[in-house]
């Protein structure tokens, strides 16, 4: 990629660089984009536009690929890589990007053919760029979709059948519908205040005079949102000063949940790379004792960068598995277990994740995520408290977790957020909390909070 994408001005070219190493290497959309951008050149707007296309084709692929079947002679398999690649790009601008006039998309498709070695299938390209905006003119969706409602909605909306089929089963074809809707729309970035350098006002009004958009988020403390164009993260006010770090405000919920205070030993079981970690020690004012658990040594590397950004010395790393750990039991006051996960609640930030997923992978994941909730809560003193939590939406690693581990243990019990707080509303009759994204508008959650007798 380095030697590759080194001189390339063309953002069309440079787009179809990375989706082709997205495609043929397994990578993963936002490390493809991150290293090309740092072997090239390209001006703000141009890096707009390869991010706008990567990331959109990554989310949009399986549309675009029935697209390209419907409107072409031969299917996306029996064409060369490089035109279907050309293809979903034009066929991307042309039904996802206004902006974008359609005799720009069509003539920069064909020029990209050209430029691939592929003069022959010139043609090919502008007649099927062509044909679509024929289409568009006279229907309003393009498009054909089969009768099979798993099928039906999984190229309508570019998902695998296996999360439509897990969806619908546990969500109803409504909510699926306005669930895949939206992980399509390109996320927010949240920032999560730090309240031991600044204040909220202060990180705003900073902002602000950097000419970004900024929205203070309801019912999350620390919470402000940033909508639109931000540029690098790294160059936005207050970064290098500690006073924020980047957090979706569903995972500071989570956080808040577990309520931690000033001197108390708070455990967390998955913590890289520390997001809720140094919520944590914020929350806590940077006293007491936070056992900070992860088995990934780059990932906890990660973590004690974040820490030393924020200015937060009351985190201890302890490296190694969870599942391992003896010398934790009846320790804490608080352990918090944000589990891996498939992380279906994410989809609109990691795109690449709809494509990874199998039912196999769920089974296996919850699997692990039983074998750390009783291996972590024989870390909780009598009395304490533990918060599951997972940034998925399926029951198998969420509701069915839980369910079993209170029937195999009966000291626990779910305890119900405080009455008069924002979590309080967003708890089942069960207990638990399920943030659906198109409701909340935050990455889909799930969470609760658990007392030992």
């Amino acid at each position: 990629m380095k030697i590759l994408a080194q001189g390339i001005t063309n953002s069309r070219q440079l787009a179809l660089l990375i989706l082709r190493e997205i495609e043929r290497q397994g990578a993963y959309t936002d490390i493809a984009l991150d290293r090309a951008f740092k072997h090239t050149h390209l001006n703000p707007s141009d890096r707009a536009l390869v991010t706008e296309l990567v990331y959109g084709i990554v989310r949009r692929r399986r549309t675009l690929d029935a697209l390209i079947d419907q409107l072409g002679k031969k299917s996306a398999q029996q064409q060369p890589p490089n035109l279907r690649l050309i293809l979903q790009i034009g066929l991307y601008q042309l039904r996802y990007l206004s902006q974008i006039p359609p005799s720009a998309a069509v003539n920069t498709s064909v020029e990209l053919t050209k430029e691939n070695k592929l003069q022959r299938l010139s043609g090919v390209v502008n007649g099927i760029l062509r044909q679509y905006i024929r289409l568009s003119q006279t229907q309003e969706n393009p498009l054909t979709l089969p009768d099979n409602p798993i099928k039906k909605l999984g190229i309508l909306f570019s998902f695998p059948d296996a999360i439509i089929e897990l969806w619908l089963q546990q969500l109803g074809q409504d909510t699926t519908a306005q669930l895949c809707d939206w992980f399509n729309q390109p996320p927010n970035l949240d920032l999560r205040i730090n309240p031991l350098t600044t204040t909220l006002e202060t990180v705003e009004a900073h902002l602000q005079q950097a000419n970004l958009e900024v929205m203070r988020l309801n019912n999350v403390p620390q919470g402000l949102r940033l909508k639109g164009k931000t540029g690098a993260i790294k160059q936005l006010p207050g970064f290098k000063e500690g006073w924020w770090t980047v957090q979706d405000s569903s995972a500071q919920l989570v956080t808040h949940l577990l309520d931690p205070h000033p001197s108390d030993v708070v455990i967390d079981a998955c913590a890289a790379p520390g997001g809720k970690t140094t919520h944590i020690a914020e929350l806590m004012e940077d006293r007491g004792t936070i056992l900070a658990c992860d088995r990934t040594p780059s990932r906890l590397k990660k973590l004690q960068a974040n820490a030393q950004r924020l200015h937060l010395n009351s985190i201890k790393i302890v490296p190694g598995d969870s599942r391992q750990f003896d010398q934790f039991t009846a320790i804490a006051d608080r352990v918090l277990l944000d589990a891996p996960c498939s992380g279906l609640g994410t989809l609109h930030r990691h795109p690449d994740i709809r494509w990874r997923y199998t039912p196999e992978n769920g089974q296996q994941l919850s699997t692990l995520q039983q074998e750390l909730l009783e291996r972590v809560a024989t870390w909780v003193k009598p009395k304490g408290v533990l918060v599951y939590a997972t940034c998925t939406l399926n029951g198998l690693e969420n509701q069915l977790i839980i369910q079993k581990f209170l029937n195999t243990h009966s000291n626990w019990q779910i305890e119900l957020p405080s009455s008069d707080s924002f979590l309080f509303s967003l708890a089942n009759p069960s207990g638990w909390i399920q943030i659906l994204p198109h409701q909340h508008q935050m990455d889909g959650f799930f969470m609760v909070k658990l007392k030992k007798g």
